[in-house]
């Protein structure tokens, strides 16, 4: 849209002029035409301008505002405001209102005077008979506000009133319409400002409307915000300015009568408008009012009417086509489209857009053909190349959210308008990589046509032969050329001689061609229209390469030629044109590498044969400059070339330490009559078990037209490989192919280790003086199925896994024995493992030993050998392993012994033991043979239990806090003696142990202990009895229970520590295996008993029982209850024993204990029981008399509970020979 007028095409907005800002930020004042100078109106005031800082800021904000007035996007509903801003300082001028009577003419009393802008002022560029021009826009957007808004600071009121009222005087002499609007800035605020505001308003008759005020004080933000607000009030002011403008013209139209000029016509035509002249001018101006105002749909509908007046018979076509002023009609109806074409776009109907589109490009074609001078000329595809491209930048400035980029949208559906009709494809709006192209072709053509111009008229009018003598005094008569060049259109774009000149530069059309194409093809990049981008790439390198921009042209090429989209779709010709277009780009900037790789294709003889071309890859180079030698590096996958390969295995399957033939087939598919090629060498990669196959070329005259070629094939070894597998193998032949040749390779490889081998590539290297070319040809799956060649024909036995060879092991003598792999093993126990290796080959072997142990906790181990030891690395996830460990060589019928010690391990587990054995015979080392055995490992725990924590009542007495003398000597003697000896409560405990073994053998158990720490939470505790082992150990049998008990005693250290203690004691078990022997190893597993909570707060009874032993009174029983008090509260408890049928009771049956702080008492029942070897049940009841709550009452030896309470157990009765004397007898406690 450069070559449209300046203004004519912009977004109109309500326009503002700010006065009172910094001079130094004052925008430029528009040029003035002609007849503006005289009459001008000045606005001046000689108030102070605001400060420096604040100016500043205002001129930065509205800035802002008037770069988004000036742009295309569409006015939102929730949009407050749109302006056109200008600041300027304290002046500003006004054009004339009206224009004057030129000096020259005859002074006339009664003639009008009319704008300086209208057709009937003579000074005035439309006078007599023009339309319109964009200088009547351009007075309205950027000469005449609708609002002049001046700041000012609110300092002398009497000064300010007076230089508004200059103000309004001179605008009111302007005759303009323009709105005056008063913004104040002070320091004030409260009633005062109100009250001088308001004075202010009354003495300079403002509108309440007109007249605002803005603290200094305020920060930046609300200084802002205020001002939006201002905008926003003065929003609806500006519309109904423009709305007055509007019904102004549309109430001259109204009349019906064409105003008559100034000064009438008295040169030229003497033509004046007419009246359907003046209509298009009211309609037009109407329009333009009405976008002012943002209305688009009254916009668009006089841009319409204004439209067909043009078009219509009583406008343009009375206009003579070779008048200047029918080129300015149609500059008219260019103007009217695109803005209409806006509209719709801004109000969201796209396919009416498309349309108003085609349709002035239909009408104006018509129009063309039919009064001007037709469109068979390159005037017209100039025209055509810029609707096209106008189409594209309106699409880019409104800014269509559906057709973005990231939308991936090529074209956006049918509006809800035309939804019921039937749209053509290219009626729809599509993105503008389609109008761009569509620009470049109507390029293209415009380029054709002016070709076609003739010599004659492509000279400059000095320059031609028929051109007058300067010194001819008489007008000359039109040449000959001249009349020519009229039959070309010319509107918008340059005459003949400066479109295509003779001589000289004239229009750069190949440029214009590769702007479009680039802007199309970045839109067509932007959504993966990837086949477009290349097409439209490949068209742009045409244009490029006529200017002879050769590194533009390889940056825009190489890209698409490592892609290999044309090759893989299959279009020769594009990939043919796009190698030529490429080598010349790269011959041009010197990229050797890149025309070898061209060449190397263009080999070919799928494209077609270039005249004069030499096909040979060795003169790819000549005439080109090089730093260095070229190293180019090609494959199939980008570069598909001239020759082909296919490999294949003669059988599926064979053994190692034998050989397999394979054939390796050669063709080329180069240009008929081009040089043969000779490759270097070849290089065949193997996977799997079989290594790289290298053949290099040895030139052979008597082979060299032979179907199959026999070459025998050399091992090659590194020097410092590990193993002593070969490292590639080697041949050579001659490597000559002629154009359609096939020449087919075989060889016997030799197998030396099993597996899969798969043929994954050939690699073809061809050196010579003046570059080096490797080039790979991968096997894919994909591949046409080969055969195996036996003569010129084709080949027989295809088979489609050809390429694949399956490679069994030789099978291993060796043998591995490991005799107590399947023995059960134990947590805490090393682990000891004997292997035999034995050699069964009928030779000697050399042999090495790998270890690889796995297991969950990671194990750890050594390997020895003949007294050598060697230990496992750490590996992944949690493996060790010890590899090559060499054995020497074993003799055939010999063995070796290895000795692997592993550590013992804490939990259970499994380990998996892999042996390897690697090992070569003597008569051939270069093929290894394996023998892998793998032995599962078990790891058990020996030994479960399950443990029980019962009480037992403590016989010390427990220390009293009323005992101050006590308490006062045990703290003397603690200071002399440093004594650390616990002085608070104190608990007796037993834990009852219950083991068995797991084992599947017996196991000898030499030793129990019961551990844990001697110092816990601030208690002392101990083992006072620990389990007893007889001499020799015991026997634990397979699932055979097994008891143990330990007393546990636990004090405070401090009577005051009220905290409970929690215990985790341990089993310690000390064994071995019954088979071990006394030298044995002996394994130690510690078993984690549980916590257990101690020395509570809470209240306990315990109850034990003695037994009188005395024949007085035989089977009496002594029951106390103890009752332990260890909190700091006092307690009363409250007893009380039921009489039964199973024992005489004497005892108090209720009663009552009171209980100090950390205190305990005792109360005894005697009873006689009345049976024999059975649980008797004491009713005894223990109750918290304060929360009500039965206690329940511990038993200790002797004792147990149940769900109903306590037993007490009665031994059988006593025989007299086992009665004690009466005078020795005791009190038995009970068991």
């Amino acid at each position: 849209m450069d070559g449209y007028p300046a203004g004519c095409l912009d977004h109109n907005a309500p326009f503002i002029v700010v006065s009172g800002l910094s001079a130094q930020q004052q925008q430029p004042e528009p040029q003035s035409g002609v007849g503006l100078e005289d009459g001008r109106l000045l606005l001046r005031s000689s108030l102070p301008l605001l400060d420096d800082r604040l100016s500043a800021f205002l001129v930065k904000y509205f800035a802002q505002v008037d770069a988004h007035g000036m742009s295309w996007t569409t006015v939102s509903r929730q949009e407050p405001y749109r302006f056109r801003i200008k600041t300027v300082d304290r002046s500003f001028s006004l054009p004339p209102r009206r224009a004057q009577v030129p000096q020259s003419e005859e002074s006339i009393p009664s003639a009008p005077l009319h704008s300086p802008f209208s057709p009937l002022s003579p000074a005035s560029a439309l006078y007599p008979d023009g339309l319109m021009d964009s200088k009547w826009i351009r007075k309205h957007q950027d000469m005449v506000p609708a609002i002049y808004a001046c700041f000012y600071t609110l300092e002398d009121d009497v000064q300010l009133k007076a230089d508004i009222n200059d103000l309004k005087s001179t605008l009111a002499k302007s005759g303009y319409k323009v709105r005056v609007v008063i913004i104040l800035l002070g320091d004030a605020t409260g009633g005062s400002v109100q009250e001088r505001l308001e004075s202010i308003r009354k003495g300079t008759a403002l509108d309440p409307k007109s007249i605002f005020y803005i603290s200094k004080k305020s920060s930046a933000v609300e200084i802002k915000r205020t001002l939006d607000g201002i905008l926003t009030a003065l929003y609806s002011t500006a519309v109904e300015y423009y709305r007055d403008l509007g019904r102004h013209a549309r109430k001259k139209r109204s009349r019906g009568i064409a105003p008559q000029p100034t000064v009438p016509p008295t040169t030229g035509t003497s033509r004046i408008l007419s009246l359907p002249d003046w209509n298009f001018r009211y309609d037009f101006k109407a329009a333009v009012f009405a976008e002012f105002r943002q209305e688009m749909d009254a916009a668009s509908r006089s841009f319409e009417q204004a439209y067909e007046i043009l078009l219509g018979q009583d406008v343009l076509d009375t206009i003579p086509s070779w008048s200047p002023r029918w080129n300015e009609a149609r500059l008219l109806a260019d103007v009217i489209s695109i803005r209409c074409v806006r509209i719709q776009l801004w109000m969201g109907h796209t396919s009416l857009a498309v349309r108003r589109w085609q349709s002035h490009r239909d009408r104006i074609s018509d129009v063309v053909d039919r009064r001007g001078r037709g469109t068979n000329n390159y005037g017209w595809q100039a025209w055509e190349a810029r609707w096209a491209t106008v189409m594209a930048q309106l699409m880019e400035r409104v800014s269509i959210p559906g057709l973005t980029p990231a939308s991936m949208t090529l074209f956006l559906q049918p509006d809800k308008v035309v939804l019921g009709e039937r749209l053509k494809p290219w009626e729809l709006l599509h993105h503008t990589g389609y109008w761009y192209r569509l620009a470049a072709r109507h390029l293209d053509a415009r380029r054709a046509l002016a070709r076609t111009i003739p010599d004659d008229v492509r000279h400059a009018p000095v320059d031609s032969p028929s051109s007058p003598s300067s010194s001819s005094s008489s007008p000359p008569p039109p040449s000959k050329s001249a009349s020519k060049a009229y039959a070309y259109d010319t509107y918008l774009c340059p005459v003949p001689y400066r479109e295509y000149p003779l001589n000289g530069q004239g229009v750069n059309h190949a440029q214009l061609i590769i702007d479009c194409l680039l802007a199309a093809r970045s839109q067509f990049q932007a959504r993966d229209q990837h086949r477009l981008a290349a097409e439209v790439a490949l068209e742009c390198a045409r244009e490029m390469a006529s200017l002879a921009a050769w590194d533009d042209m390889l940056a825009l090429l190489q890209p698409l030629y490592d892609a290999a989209a044309f090759r893989s779709d299959g279009w020769v010709h594009a990939t043919e044109e796009l190698c030529w277009l490429l080598r010349q780009a790269a011959v041009e900037t010197g990229h050797a590498d890149l025309v070898v790789a061209v060449d190397w294709e263009l080999m070919n003889r799928k494209f077609s044969r270039r005249h004069r071309w030499h096909y040979d890859l060795i003169k790819s180079l000549d005439g080109i400059k090089t730093s260095s030698k070229p190293i180019v590096s090609l494959s199939d996958d980008a570069s598909p070339a001239f020759v082909s390969a296919s490999f294949v295995f003669l059988t599926k399957e064979s053994k190692a330490g034998e050989k397999c033939a394979a054939q390796l087939a050669l063709y080329s598919a180069a240009m008929p009559g081009s040089v043969p090629i000779t490759f270097s060498s070849l290089r065949v990669e193997l996977t799997g078990s079989l290594k790289p196959v290298v053949i290099e070329h040895a030139a052979s005259g008597k082979d060299a037209d032979a179907p199959i070629n026999t070459l025998l094939l050399d091992e090659e070894f590194a020097e410092a490989a590990a193993d002593e597998t070969p490292s590639q193998l080697r041949g050579r032949c001659d490597l000559t192919l002629k154009p359609g040749q096939r020449r087919v390779l075989e060889a016997a490889i030799p197998l030396r280790a099993a597996g899969l081998a798969e043929a994954t590539s050939l690699t073809f290297y061809l050196n010579n003086d003046s570059f080096d070319l490797d080039y790979t040809v991968k096997f894919r799956e994909t591949d046409d199925a080969v055969g195996w060649y036996t003569g010129p024909g084709a080949g027989r036995n295809v088979r489609p896994d050809g390429r694949y060879l399956r490679v069994q092991p030789r099978p291993p003598k060796i043998r591995i024995d490991v005799p107590d792999g399947a023995r059960q093993f134990y947590t805490d126990e090393g682990l000891k493992l004997l292997v035999e290796i034995s050699n069964d080959e009928d030779e000697a072997a050399s042999v090495k030993l790998a270890v690889n142990l796995m297991g969950s906790l990671g194990p750890l181990f050594r390997v020895v050998i003949d007294g050598q030891e060697r230990n496992g690395e750490d590996g992944d996830r949690g493996a060790t392993s010890t590899t090559g460990i060499p054995l020497g060589t074993i003799d055939s019928g010999a063995s070796r012994s290895v000795m692997i010690h592993i550590d013992p391990a804490e939990a259970p587990t499994t380990h998996e033991l892999q042996l390897r054995v690697s090992y070569h015979l003597e008569s051939d080392t270069a093929t290894p043979i394996v023998q892998e055995q793998t032995a599962q490992l078990s790891v058990v725990t020996p030994f479960e239990a399950n443990y029980d924590l019962v009480s037992r009542l403590q016989a010390d007495p427990w220390p009293s806090p009323f005992d101050a003398d006590g308490v006062l000597e045990a703290a003397q003697r603690e200071t002399a003696t440093s004594d650390t000896k616990a002085r608070g409560l104190a608990q007796r405990w037993c834990l009852e142990c219950r083991y068995a073994s797991f084992a599947v053998e017996d196991l000898l158990v030499l030793g129990l202990d019961v551990t844990m720490a001697p110092l816990v939470g601030g208690a002392r505790c101990r083992v006072s009895k620990r389990p007893q082992v007889a001499n020799g150990g015991i026997v634990a049998a397979p699932k055979t229970m097994y008891k143990a008990d330990a007393d546990l005693e636990v004090q405070k250290l401090s009577l005051d520590d009220r905290q409970a203690v929690t215990l985790a004691p341990q089993l310690v078990m000390r064994w071995q295996r019954s088979d071990a022997g006394a030298d044995g190893p002996v394994n130690t597993t510690t078993l984690p008993v549980g916590q257990y909570t101690v020395l509570g707060t809470e209240p306990r009874v315990l109850a034990s029982v003695l037994h009188e032993t005395r024949r007085t009174w035989p089977g009496l029983m002594w029951l106390d209850i103890t009752i332990e008090n260890p909190s700091s509260h006092f307690l009363t408890f409250g007893l009380s024993m039921e009489p039964s049928d199973e024992f005489a009771l004497s005892g108090a049956k209720q009663t009552t204990l009171h209980l100090l702080p950390l205190s305990r008492r005792t109360t005894r029942y005697r009873l006689l029981p009345l049976v024999r070897g059975v649980y008797v049940r004491p009713g005894l009841v223990v109750r918290d008399k304060y929360f009500q709550k039965v206690l329940r009452v511990m038993p200790t030896e002797g004792m147990k509970t149940d769900k109903e309470g306590l037993l007490v157990w009665v031994p059988p009765a006593v025989t007299e020979a086992k009665a004690t004397d009466s005078d020795s007898g005791k009190l038995q406690e009970g068991k």
